[in-house]
């Protein structure tokens, strides 16, 4: 292998390692908005079931569905993360 040919595949090797590094930083910040979303959600999910238990069904039904719209940001943020990675 020519020095040409390695310092080529030297900074093939470097692009993928930026590629990964970018795409995982990418991951981590779009985990955190979720994280912190799906963390206040449940909060005052809890607060309201125990401000009036009568309607803990109906909160939790809620509660649930925000997870759920919440959890696909992150969800989403993963895709992107995949794309970087691999595109």
């Amino acid at each position: 292998m020519s020095v040409l040919a390695q310092i080529a595949q030297e900074a093939s090797d470097l692009q993928n390692i930026e590629a990964a590094g970018g795409a995982g930083m990418a991951y981590g910040l779009a985990a955190i908005g979720p994280g912190i979303g799906i963390g206040y959600l449940v909060g005052q999910a809890v607060q309201a079931m125990a401000r009036q238990p009568e309607s803990a069904g109906q909160v939790q039904t809620t509660m649930f569905l925000g997870i759920a719209f919440t959890e696909a940001l992150a969800l989403i943020g993963f895709v992107v993360f995949i794309l970087l990675k691999f595109v």
